[in-house]
This record gives C-alpha cells, structure tokens and sequence, in this order.
C-alpha cells in the first residue's frame, strides 16, 4: 500500500534536483582561478604562465605528418561507423606494438588496450574499474587536481601521499605506506608529474613497486608526460619493472603530438621533431633567473612542461597565501601562474614551460621585480582580514 501510493502521487511542481554525482564534481583548479579578484596591468601585456597547454602559444605547432595522417584517415570513409568499445583494432595494435617496452616481455596484446577520449577519460576508467563507493586511493601531493575530481564524484575517498621538494619530488614512503589500510584500491602515479616535473629514477620506482607488491596494491599510472624527458634523465615505464603488480598504464598522444583538444588516448607514436628543446632551454633559464629571486625558491624540473616554485610567504606579509600572491601579481605584472593550492600543495607557484623564450625571460624578470618590490627582511605574522591593500598595512 504504502509503494503504491507513493508511486501514485503527483508532483505538484517542477522537482528537479541535482545529483550527488554532479554536486561532488568540480574542477578545484577552476575554482580557485575564478576566485581571483583578477585586472592584469594593462601597461603591461599579460603573459599566462597557467595553462597547461602546448599549442597556447602558437610555438608548437602539430607536425605537417599528424594532419595528413588524420586527414588520409577521415577521406577513407573507414572510420564514420561504430567500432568495438575498446576503438578500433588497427589503432589499438598500434599502440600495443608500440607499447611493448611496457611490459618485461615485450608482449601486449591488442585485446589489452582501450582507447579513450583523453588521457582524462583514461583515468575515470581506472578508478572506476578498481575502486568502489567507500574506498580510496592514494593520490600524490602535490597532484593534479582531476584525480579529486574523478574520485570525489565517485564517492571514493582520496588520500594524498607527500612529494618532498628537497628530494626531487620523490615520494615520502614511510608516509605513503602509512596511508594504506584495508580499504585502499589503487596507488595511483604520475611520472613524469604535473606540477612538478620531476622523473622517478628506476630505484624510486621500485621502492614503490616494493610497497604495492607488499601491501597487494594495484597501480594507475598518469604516464601521458612520458616522452617529456630531459637529456639527463630516462623514463621507465612503472609496468616494465614487475611482473607481480597489477598496472594500468594511462597515456595518449594529446600533449605527444601536440594536439590536446583533439582528446585522443592511448595512441602512442614517435615524435621525431623534438619538441622538447625549448622547454628545456626555458626550464634552465628559468631556474637561474627564479633561484636568484628573493623570497621564491624554484625546484628544477627533470621533464613534463612545468616547475614547481616554493614562496616564502612569510617574506611577503601583504599576501595571505599563495592564491593571494597569484592574483596580486596578476594585477601588478600581468604574469599568471597557477597558485599551489590547486595541487593541495601551498606555498608553491606552477609555471609552464612552453613559452616561447623571449617570454618566459620577460615572465621571470617581472616575477623578480614583483617579489623584490614586496619581500621584506623581517617576516612577521599575517594579520587575518581579508585581502588587504598594501596601504592598509602599516610596517
């Protein structure tokens, strides 16, 4: 009796509320840009130092053989239908034959591999796939922000895991480990890492591995930067170190070939125009220009397209935080960075490294007149109330 009237009643209006799925989903790095109470100094043109994106600037253009290719594929007429689930065979052989460093053997099987839209719908599928409602995974700190998002609109808990700074940025085990309880997942890893950097050498990584094994702990790798390497420094895929962990390897041709919004993973080909050369002169200058810099304290990257800068905000007693020290220097320099706090790691600042040259130069020395102009000798204890105008402080 009871179902049948309640099945029975009428609305007697619109009811439509949102779901607990779209309330728990947002973008933490959006939120906290369009919190910025943000007016670039129009003496100055803006030069955006946020954006994860390669082709922003125009500097790095797709190559004239990724056109053709997806154009020849388009005029064949072969590819307007459905295809299996998983993508189309002849793309999904490809990425395994070209994956096949992945694994110890050398062996991975088309049947193997999905192909997604982005590396982004990747990760929504690993987590979907071994994490339910009620556990958590382990996620570094800092991360980038969409592994939250996925997790929290799944209702799965997310546990950060601390990169040391001092350490290139290499996990904090004794930490880590100490976060794993019966209800952990997956260990999810981003190598090489967006904010950071940084590359895990093959000892870290099996140092890891060594935990996961262990602890019986399946692995997601964030791998999409993997050719983002810096002469120097080698990338080994997680997978191509065990035979024990289970490992679902995230990747994708998206920032490979230059072509993010075209949102394709796990196609994986070579890049012979190496690409790779200005961000690494960028990197370089940067770190010499930012290391002199009172107050900021730059952390050289080993790969990816970013760099990680400390900021002694107790330096900068005008600035509440790092969200605060972005936006004034927006206001003042017109630089934009993204504030640490994006990557549930304050005190730091991000910076992209695709830039053209000249202007990370310029980037840098109004980032050294802005921190000069603001950095005091003698730190004292922020007096919480609000944002505050520098003339309401008195020194």
């Amino acid at each position: 009796a009871t179902s049948s009237s309640s099945s029975s009643r009428k609305r007697s209006g619109w009811e439509i509320k949102s779901s607990k799925l779209s309330l728990n989903t947002h973008n933490r790095i959006r939120n906290i840009v369009e919190s910025l109470k943000i007016k670039p100094n129009p003496e100055k043109p803006m030069i955006p130092l946020s954006i994860g994106d390669p082709t922003t600037f125009g500097n790095l253009k797709a190559a004239d053989e990724t056109m053709k290719a997806v154009l020849h594929s388009l005029e064949s007429g072969k590819y307007n239908g459905y295809a299996s689930t998983q993508g189309h065979e002849i793309a999904r052989k490809a990425v395994a034959k070209y994956s096949a460093h992945q694994r110890p053997d050398g062996e991975i099987d088309a049947n193997e591999v999905v192909l997604c839209s982005g590396c982004s719908s990747a990760l929504e599928y690993c987590i979907l796939a071994l994490a339910d409602r009620g556990q958590n995974v382990l996620v570094p700190r800092p991360g980038f922000c969409l592994y939250y998002t996925l997790a929290l609109g799944l209702d799965i808990q997310v546990r950060y895991y601390d990169l040391l700074p001092d350490q290139q940025w290499r996990a904090d085990l004794v930490q880590l480990e100490s976060l794993i309880d019966e209800n952990t997942a997956a260990l999810l890893i981003n190598n090489p890492s967006n904010p950071c950097g940084s590359v895990f050498d093959e000892k870290h990584l099996r140092e890891l591995m060594a935990i996961c094994e262990g602890k019986y702990l399946p692995i997601i790798a964030d791998e999409i930067y993997k050719h983002f390497v810096f002469p120097g420094f080698k990338h080994l895929a997680v997978s191509s170190l065990t035979t024990e962990v289970p490992v679902l390897s995230c990747g994708g041709l998206t920032k490979r070939f230059l072509v993010p919004g075209w949102r394709m993973g796990w196609i994986i080909v070579h890049d012979r125009k190496d690409r790779l050369r200005e961000a690494i002169s960028n990197a370089l200058l940067a770190y010499k220009m930012l290391k002199q810099v009172r107050g900021l304290d730059p952390v050289m990257p080993n790969g990816a397209m970013y760099m990680m800068i400390g900021v002694s905000i107790e330096r900068f007693p005008e600035f509440k935080d790092d969200t605060h020290f972005v936006q004034e220097m927006v206001n003042e320099q017109s630089v934009f960075c993204l504030p640490g706090s994006c990557f549930e790691y304050p005190g730091y600042v991000r910076i992209v490294l695709t830039v053209p040259g000249a202007m990370i130069e310029e980037a840098c020395s109004r980032m050294a007149e802005f921190c000069d102009r603001h950095y005091k000798k003698e730190s004292r204890n922020f007096i919480e109330h609000g944002l505050l105008d520098c003339d309401d402080l008195a020194f």
